[in-house]
Order: structure tokens, then C-alpha cells, then sequence
């Protein structure tokens, strides 16, 4: 699958600038206006009962903000961060040393915590609930079990995939939190401090018109903005207003809804090799070259999402909207 400018999931080589870009405070974090305000209430009575906040579930798209709540919780709790993920955890030994490492009130963040195998996730059970972890010394008849006892901490787990979860793993986390795709004046506020944070003079019209091709996700956002700054610095004079936001983006084939080439590659196929549809999911996948679970998990929700397909029992079908975003009004009218 290609590398897509519009894709959610963090790149790797972005690790280093985007941390750098994200706010360290609850009143620095723009959007998920309901999370953030619960997440004040119950920090603000862990910190008067000198307490550990309970263990915290955030769940929702990439991109969101996932991991920037994780590291504000500890910085407002004032306890240390450790960060890992569900595959980089691959025996429970390794998990019991990252667990027995921690210290008072610190805060554990496990990214895709759904892809913790049962094995690891077996341990983290005992050390949720009782801040316990249970050790097996010796082998075979002599084997026996200690109980290690931990400091008590903070689990925040975050996960694209909250139904891949065991119910047993769900059920011991007090706080879960939905986070939410962002409007588009959510993302201006982003992209304007993100702007001042990277030295770039934005101004709003600049701003509303990254938002509004965002896809509701701040870490597109950002990444549009550092590329639309490359082309602002060496096509123009270094300043992004509307019109050299709406140049760059138009050459980074991001156009006004979001949509990349590959979103329009299949829409367009769906209009003119099948009329408009029904298609069924492998017959468009064969027809775009492309992996029928790559198709109905990567580009397909967000088309879904935004009223430009629809799933019916027949396939897939375009749909009115779809139709009008590309000026085909005409094909409506002519019932094709």
C-alpha cells in the first residue's frame, strides 16, 4: 500500500516533530471537550486523595490525540510516563519489568493495547486490580509462585479497536473515554498554534483551508501544514494565507473534502465502470488493484463516514453527494 499524506497512522521519521508539536496541558489540549472535562474532575480528586487515577481507557480513530492525553494525565498528575505498545510486548516477563520499574502514581500508556497477546495480557489482570503481579521461580516439580507486590499506578491503554478488547480487560478500567473526530474550527485553533510552535506565519484563511481538507484529524492536519510550509517557503514568501494553502494542497492532491487520489481512483471506478454501483467487494477490489481488507478497512470508512458510498446487500453504491463533490450533477439528471 502506498504512503498516503492523508493517512492517520503516525510515519515513523514524524515521531520527533510531532512531539513537538503536541500541548503538555489540559488547557493547552484543543477539542474532546467532554473528555477533557471528566478527565479534569477525577486527576483533580486523585491528586486531593493522593491517590493514583484510575486506569484510564481512550479509545477511537488515529490521530486523535490518543497518546497526547496519556503523557498530559501524567504531567498534571506529576508522576512519571512510560510508553509502550501491545507488540512490543511480546512475554510476560517483560511486561512484570516494565510494571516492577514503575513508581509511585507513575502512569503506564500501552498503545494498541488490543494486540497484547493473552499470555501478557493474563498478567496485567492481577496488577490492574490488586497492583500485584504473580512470578513462577524454578521449573518443572520445584516450580513455585511469589507474589510481587507494585507500586500502585496508572494503566492508560489506547486502542483503535475497543471491540478487540477481552471483556475480562475492559471491565478493570474506571474511566473510559470515546475520543472524537474534530471540526473544522477545532483544527484551525490546532494548525494556528501548531504554526507559531514551527515559526510559520498562518493566517486564518490559511488555516480554514488545511482544516476543512484534514479529514477531522489533528495529526493530518499537522502533517498537511508542514508540507504546505514547504512549498510556501521555496514557491512563495514564506507566509501560508488561503490561496497558498489551497496551491499546495491542490499539488499534494488533497482536494476540498480530503480525498487523495486513491479515495477518487475509487469512487471513480465505482461511477463509470460499474454506473454508480451496486459492486461488490472484490469485484472493485480486482478493478483498483488493490487488497479487499485494505479496501474495507483503510479507504473505505472514511468514504462511508463522509456520505460518498454507501454498503448496501447488493455492494457498494455512490452516492448523490459523490456525485455533486465531483460536478456530475448532470449523471443525476440523466438517471446514469
Amino acid at each position: 500500500m502506498e504512503q498516503r499524506i492523508i493517512k492517520a497512522d503516525i510515519i515513523p521519521e514524524e515521531d520527533r516533530t510531532e512531539a513537538g508539536l503536541r500541548p503538555t496541558s489540559l488547557a493547552e489540549y484543543i477539542g474532546q471537550e467532554k473528555a477533557k472535562k471528566n478527565l479534569k474532575v477525577f486527576i483533580e480528586a486523585a491528586k486531593k486523595r493522593k491517590e493514583s487515577l484510575d486506569h484510564v481507557l481512550l479509545y477511537g480513530p488515529p490521530g486523535l490525540g490518543k497518546t497526547t492525553l496519556a503523557g498530559i494525565v501524567a504531567q498534571e498528575m506529576g508522576v512519571n510516563l512510560k510508553i509502550t505498545s501491545g507488540p512490543a510486548i511480546e512475554k510476560p516477563g517483560e511486561l512484570a519489568a516494565i510494571l516492577n520499574n514503575l513508581s509511585l502514581n507513575d502512569v503506564l500508556f500501552i498503545d494498541e493495547i488490543h494486540r497484547l497477546n493473552k499470555q501478557v495480557e493474563e498478567v496485567l489482570y492481577p496488577a490492574m486490580e490488586d497492583f500485584a503481579i504473580d512470578i513462577m521461580i524454578g521449573k518443572g516439580q520445584g516450580a513455585r509462585s511469589i507474589r510481587l507486590d507494585l507500586p500502585r499506578f496508572t494503566l492508560i491503554g489506547a486502542t483503535t479497536r475497543a471491540g478487540m478488547l477481552s471483556a475480562p480487560l475492559r471491565d478493570r478500567f474506571g474511566v473510559v473515554d470515546r475520543l472524537e473526530f474534530y471540526n473544522v474550527s477545532e483544527l484551525m485553533l490546532i494548525l494556528l498554534r501548531s504554526a507559531k510552535v514551527l515559526g510559520v506565519a498562518l493566517d486564518e484563511e490559511g488555516a480554514l483551508e488545511i482544516a476543512k481538507r484534514s479529514r477531522g484529524t489533528p495529526r493530518i492536519a499537522n502533517r498537511l501544514l508542514k508540507r504546505v510550509r514547504d512549498f510556501a517557503q521555496v514557491e512563495h514568501q514564506g507566509g501560508i494565507d488561503y490561496n497558498v494553502a489551497k496551491e499546495a494542497l491542490n499539488k499534494l492532491d488533497v482536494d476540498s473534502a480530503g480525498l487523495d487520489q486513491t479515495d477518487r481512483h475509487i469512487l471513480d471506478t465505482i461511477i463509470y465502470n460499474f454506473n454508480g454501483g451496486p459492486v461488490g467487494l472484490d469485484t472493485l477490489s480486482a478493478a483498483i488493484g488493490e487488497d479487499p481488507g485494505t479496501l474495507e478497512e483503510v479507504y473505505e470508512p472514511y468514504l462511508i463516514k463522509n456520505g460518498f458510498i454507501n454498503r448496501t446487500p447488493r455492494g457498494r453504491v455512490v452516492t448523490e453527494l459523490c456525485y455533486r463533490h465531483f460536478g456530475l450533477e448532470h449523471m443525476l439528471e440523466n438517471g446514469e
